[in-house]
C-alpha cells in the first residue's frame, strides 16, 4: 500500500529496491554519463557510514507523514521502527535508530530517507533539471554541472568541472544527509577522475585507449572485489563440503554460486576475468578431488571423474565453467524504465 504513494514521489536517478529497476541499470547510467559527450569526468564516490543503523526515527517519520494521513499506518511503520533487534545472544535491543535490516518495510523506509539527497541534488542550479542552454551557460563560467546516481546507500554524484567542484559538492551533500542523521565515511568517500576508475556495485568504470586506436572508451569490467568474493566462496564451499561427500554435492553448490555471479556480470566487457575464473575453480575442485583420493594417479582420478578428459564431472553434472559463458552489452534504458503503476488519467 505505501509503495505506490512514495513511488510517485520517487526521482528516477533512484534505482535500489524499485520496481523494474535493477543495478545494471544504475551501472549503465554511469558508464552513459560519463562517456561522449557528456563527459562528467569527476565522481564522488559516496560511502554513508552505517547507514540502515543510524537514520533518525524523528526525521524519517516527518518525511512519512508528509504523504501518510491514516494514524493507523503511522503507528504501524513506527512499530516496524521501534520492534528491537534479536541478537545472537537472545537478547533483544531497542532500537533507537536506523531501520532494522531484514524488515520488510526497511528497503522503502531506506529509500524515503534518501530521498532527500535525491531531492536536494535535483533542486540544486546545476543538477538534473538545468537545460541544455543552462548547463552550456554554466559552462562558459566556469561553474559545474552535476548528475547523481543511487542504488540504496551506495550512490554516485558525477560532476562535470574540476575536482574543487566535486569537493565543495561533497560538503553540501554531507549537511544534507546530517538532517536525517547520517555521516559519510571520510576515508571511504572518495573523489577520483573518470581516467583513474571506480568501482560501483561490483563493477570497475574506466576510461582509456582503445586498443589499436587513438579513441578513448569508458569500460565497464568486473571489480577485483568482486573477483576476490568470489574466489572466497569458491574456496569456502571446498571447504565446507567434505572429502567424504559425492563429488555431485560439491558441484550442485558450486555451480549455483557461479551461474548467479557469471549472470550478474556477463553485461559487460568479463571474458578474461570468466577465463581466469574458469582456471581458478577448475584447480580448486581438482585439489578437493585430489584430497579425496590421497592414493590416486591423476589418470585414475581422470578416468573416475573426468570420462579421460580434464573437465571434472559427476553422473548427474558438470562443472559450470565461467569460461563459455557469453558476455553481451546492456541496453540503456535511461528515462524510459517503465513505470508499474499505470498513470491516472
Amino acid at each position: 500500500m505505501l509503495e505506490p504513494i512514495f513511488e510517485a514521489d520517487f526521482l528516477s536517478c533512484s534505482y535500489g529496491f524499485r520496481p523494474n529497476r535493477r543495478a545494471h541499470d544504475a551501472v549503465a547510467e554511469v558508464h552513459y554519463l560519463a562517456s561522449r559527450p557528456r563527459n562528467y569526468e569527476w565522481i564522488v564516490e559516496g560511502d554513508i557510514t552505517a547507514c540502515f543503523d543510524e537514520i533518525s526515527h524523528s526525521a524519517l517519520m516527518d518525511r512519512v507523514r508528509r504523504r501518510v494521513g491514516d494514524k493507523r499506518v503511522l503507528d504501524l511503520v513506527k512499530a516496524f521502527l521501534k520492534a528491537g533487534i534479536l541478537g545472537e545472544d537472545r537478547l533483544l535491543r531497542e532500537t533507537t535508530a536506523g531501520t532494522p535490516q531484514g524488515s520488510i518495510l526497511s528497503p522503502l523506509l531506506s529509500n524515503v530517507a534518501l530521498s532527500v539527497l535525491d531531492e536536494y541534488i535535483a533542486q540544486a542550479p546545476g543538477g538534473p533539471a538545468a537545460g541544455q542552454r543552462e548547463r552550456n551557460r554554466r559552462h562558459r563560467h566556469g561553474l559545474p554541472t552535476y548528475r547523481l546516481v543511487r542504488y540504496a546507500d551506495d550512490w554516485c554524484l558525477m560532476v562535470f568541472g574540476s575536482r574543487t567542484d566535486a569537493e565543495v559538492l561533497r560538503e553540501e551533500i554531507t549537511e544534507v544527509l546530517s538532517l536525517m542523521g547520517l555521516r559519510l565515511s571520510p576515508e571511504k568517500t572518495l573523489i577520483t577522475h573518470i581516467e583513474e576508475g571506480l568501482d560501483f556495485l561490483g563493477w570497475h568504470l574506466q576510461r582509456h585507449r582503445k586498443r589499436g586506436t587513438s579513441q578513448r572508451y569508458v569500460y565497464t569490467y568486473p571489480a577485483k572485489r568482486a573477483v576476490q568474493a568470489v574466489k572466497r566462496k569458491v574456496k569456502m564451499l571446498c571447504r565446507e563440503v567434505e572429502v567424504n561427500q559425492p563429488l555431485d554435492d560439491l558441484l550442485r553448490r558450486m555451480n549455483m554460486a557461479l551461474r548467479g555471479w557469471c549472470a550478474y556480470f556477463r553485461p559487460g566487457v568479463s571474458s578474461a576475468t570468466f577465463a581466469y575464473l574458469s582456471y581458478y575453480t577448475w584447480q580448486t575442485v581438482w585439489r578437493w578431488m585430489r584430497r579425496k583420493h590421497r592414493r590416486s594417479t591423476w589418470k585414475d582420478l581422470r578416468n573416475r571423474y573426468c570420462g579421460g578428459g580434464w573437465w571434472p564431472a559427476s553422473e548427474n553434472r558438470e562443472l559450470f565453467d565461467p569460461e563459455k559463458v557469453g558476455t553481451t552489452r546492456y541496453r540503456y534504458r535511461g528515462s524510459i524504465i517503465p513505470a508499474p503503476w499505470p498513470i491516472a488519467g
